[in-house]
């Protein structure tokens, strides 16, 4: 046999191990250096390969991207901040609790996707979101709004804290951008309402609650921001239940013209029916979103329980599906919930007349939700009894 003939079969009767170890460089995440190697190319992974050279090529760009810009009045310093653990995790982001210079914040990470599959141009929309996030709320100050410490566009040098051993550190992705914003312990208006939703709010608590978050949603307006996600999941209880706005991911200045404010923005069951619609809208859209989160808090209970995301859709539009109000909810604020929940965006009230509508409530008499167990007692809350609410 011929020396070139047995180099073949020594490459065909290559040990399996080697084989494999060729196979797996291709196929996977490492980089080939061998320098006498052979390889099938009906072995080499080209998909793979291609992963490969975008997210390398999309970190190289945002590094490039990163020296080059000036840093921004809100960057923070990297140095002080600390994550500690995961509080929740969310459409737009992860939240973690965690201490900036030595105080007690939350920080919002959005993940840029540049280990993963996301492309630059997907990338580049997420840089876009998250500028604008920052935009809007760096310049806000109000006792309502979740006070904004700062933000930084990338986590390389984040610190991780391992004090609870439940937690994963490389959970967190290499290259994100965060917000870090004053952390607000008595957590969200939701998981507040759920909380009491057997005994239900005094209304003199119902009114307190209400006023912060229209008072929140006046000063926004005033600024020529419209928050287009107003929830009870996006608003925030400090230890003294004073409600503060949060989480302005796709919050965005006013348009001069509504008609360059379209889709479909926001959480349905909250959201306004031109909106639903597809149609142009402006702040009154947050209007809408209010009075669904005042039946909610006087409630204690969830709108629409027991119907799909496609029908509350086409009722709100199409049906003028609102929440059912109590017949033991006073008419002062029964009327502002129909008012701000109106069909017709020009009969709803600016937020501004709402905050004056609210503190014209007397509330020493009572008037609240009836809690369960009496709503049982006496035939429901839908009943004509005397007696009223806490």
């Amino acid at each position: 046999m011929d020396s070139d003939a047995e180099g073949v079969k020594a490459v065909e009767k290559a040990p399996e191990e080697k084989q494999g170890v060729i196979s797996s460089k291709v196929r996977g995440t490492g980089s080939v250096s061998g320098k006498d190697m052979i390889f099938r190319a009906d072995q080499i992974d080209l998909k793979s390969l291609d992963v490969q050279l975008e997210k390398h090529l999309s970190r190289v760009w945002s590094r490039n991207i990163d020296t080059q810009r000036p840093k921004e009045e809100w960057e923070i310093e990297l140095a002080k901040l600390e994550i500690k653990h995961v509080v929740a995790h969310g459409t737009y982001g992860t939240v973690y609790r965690g201490s900036y210079d030595n105080q007690d914040v939350a920080v919002k990470l959005l993940d840029w996707g540049e280990d993963g599959m996301a492309t630059a141009s997907e990338t580049a929309a997420l840089r876009a979101s998250f500028r604008q996030e920052v935009a809007v709320w760096h310049k806000l100050d109000h006792p309502n709004v979740t006070k904004f410490i700062g933000a930084s566009m990338g986590t390389t040098n984040l610190k991780i804290s391992l004090k609870n051993p439940n937690d994963n550190p490389t959970s967190l992705p290499s290259r994100a951008c965060c917000v870090v914003v004053e952390y607000l312990a008595g957590g969200t208006l939701k998981n507040f309402l759920i909380r009491n939703r057997r005994k239900k709010l005094a209304y003199k608590a119902v009114i307190e609650i209400a006023l912060d978050l229209s008072r929140g949603l006046s000063y926004l307006h005033s600024k020529k921001i419209v928050h287009r996600d107003v929830k009870t999941e996006n608003m925030l209880l400090d230890t003294r239940r004073t409600l503060k706005i949060a989480d302005f991911g796709v919050a965005r200045v006013e348009a001069q013209n509504p008609r360059d404010m379209t889709g479909e923005t926001g959480t349905l069951g909250y959201m306004a029916p031109e909106v639903l619609d597809g149609k142009p809208y402006n702040r009154s859209c947050d209007v809408y979103s209010f009075g669904i989160c005042l039946w909610e808090i006087y409630c204690c209970d969830m709108p629409y329980p027991n119907l799909s995301f496609a029908d509350v859709s086409s009722a709100v539009v199409r049906q003028n599906l609102r929440p059912d109000v109590p017949r033991c909810c006073p008419s002062s604020l029964a009327n502002i919930m129909r008012r701000c929940w109106d069909g017709h965006v020009e009969k709803r009230p600016e937020m501004a007349e709402v905050v004056r509508m609210l503190e014209a409530i007397d509330t020493s008499k009572g008037g609240g939700m009836i809690p369960d167990d009496d709503q049982t007692a006496r035939g429901g809350c839908f009943c004509f009894a005397p007696v009223r609410g806490p």
